[in-house]
């Protein structure tokens, strides 16, 4: 290379060229954000109408002031020659939590919020990535023997069903066709899918999730190669010994109840089968079904409370099981600080409770029938 090509290299128009070969790194509509930026004209005005702002985020003020002093530091931003205004730890919560609350896409945050669409999704991944690192083991931790003892005496406080530990179900969360998948998420609802599993306490709140189960398995499949099925198979899940029912000497072991998709083992209860069924198994149904509303309820009130999971979830799997995940922590940090919404709760009993079960599943267990039985016998004497 000759002195004149290095003249050449070094001219300024030809630095200009390279420099500037993309028109501009900001879009000049996103200049004016502190201006027109939904978060900078709208913020500080829905802070003096707690309604509105728990309309617009799902949660209380305090609510909210509490998870951004909890992670507001793990998302703050240096400033530097690159990024001259970092966008806030608080805008960047409320960009999350509208993502969440509302399912609009990236490209339409990105407009309201004057945002680049691509910083959008990042705000999303990272905040909810920081929060779930940083929360869950204060409002969603591994449940040890006394968590459990204490699960079982709200259960038959407020449920009157003895020895129950957790309602467990399965939830389809629709997301976008992953490529090269072929059928693997396709589910027998006729659509793409992950699922979550999860379980609850009597206050509907989530004692343990599991989420990226293909949408094609059941949820007896889920629940046979979830890690909870392998902590109980193992011994390893720290679930209280044998004890009696209440007011009995029938000793039976702590259960987990689940519908008619799920195997009856000696941990896990499901309904009588509707074939020649019995009067007492009837009424044995009606009292599993209703103590088993505590987990269809709390997926009622994450539909309600998050409308992303009212459409398919436009990300990868990978993200969308981070998506997940946060939200079912949000909804139970939501009720340690503010407790069931009661008129919300009344909305989803009434959508999402009143339904018939039609699955049917015939694995079963001889000694999950024997157990059955005991508590079966135990409720029909203890009618309520």
């Amino acid at each position: 290379m000759d002195s004149s090509d290095d003249e050449y290299l070094a001219s300024a128009t030809v630095l200009k060229y390279f420099i500037n070969k993309k028109s501009f790194g900001k879009h000049p509509i996103n200049d004016k954000r502190s201006e027109f930026g939904e978060f900078h004209h709208l913020y500080s005005d829905l802070r003096k109408y707690p309604a509105k702002f728990k309309e617009y985020t799902r949660m209380s003020i305090e609510t909210f002031d509490y998870i951004l002093e909890k992670i507001g530091d793990k998302l703050k931003k240096k400033w530097s020659n690159f990024i001259k205004v970092p966008i806030c730890p608080c805008e960047r919560l409320i960009v999350t939590l509208r993502f969440l609350a509302t399912g609009a896409s990236f490209a339409s945050l990105a407009f309201s919020f004057r945002l680049g669409k691509s910083t959008v999704g990042a705000i999303v991944k990272e905040t909810t990535q920081v929060l779930w690192d940083n929360m869950f083991t204060i409002h969603m931790p591994q449940p040890n023997e006394q968590c459990f003892q204490e699960i079982a005496e709200q259960y038959w406080k407020l449920w009157n069903f003895p020895n129950c530990i957790g309602a467990i179900d399965g939830k389809h969360i629709r997301i976008k066709c992953p490529g090269n998948t072929g059928s693997m998420y396709y589910n027998y609802k006729h659509f793409f899918s992950i699922v979550l599993q999860g379980i609850a306490d009597a206050n509907c709140k989530f004692i343990a999730v599991e989420v990226g189960g293909y949408g094609k398995q059941s949820d007896g499949g889920t629940f046979s190669s979830s890690k909870i099925f392998n902590l109980l198979k193992s011994g390893e899940l720290p679930v209280p010994g044998n004890t009696c029912l209440p007011n009995s000497e029938e000793i039976v072991p702590y259960v987990f109840l689940g519908d008619e998709a799920y195997p009856l083992l000696e941990c896990l209860l499901r309904p009588y089968s509707r074939k020649e069924i019995t009067e007492d198994h009837e009424y044995f149904n009606a009292r599993l079904s209703r103590a088993r509303k505590c987990i269809e309820c709390a997926f009622g009130l994450l539909s309600a409370r998050f409308r992303i999971l009212w459409k398919p979830i436009e990300t990868d799997p990978l993200f969308a099981e981070l998506i997940v995940k946060c939200i079912c922590l949000l909804h139970n940090i939501i009720i340690d600080l503010e407790g069931l919404d009661e008129n919300l709760k009344e909305e989803v009993q009434k959508e999402h409770l009143e339904k018939i079960i039609k699955e049917f599943n015939k694995t079963s267990v001889k000694n999950g029938r024997l157990i059955r039985d005991k508590f079966c016998n135990f409720v029909c004497m203890n009618k309520i």
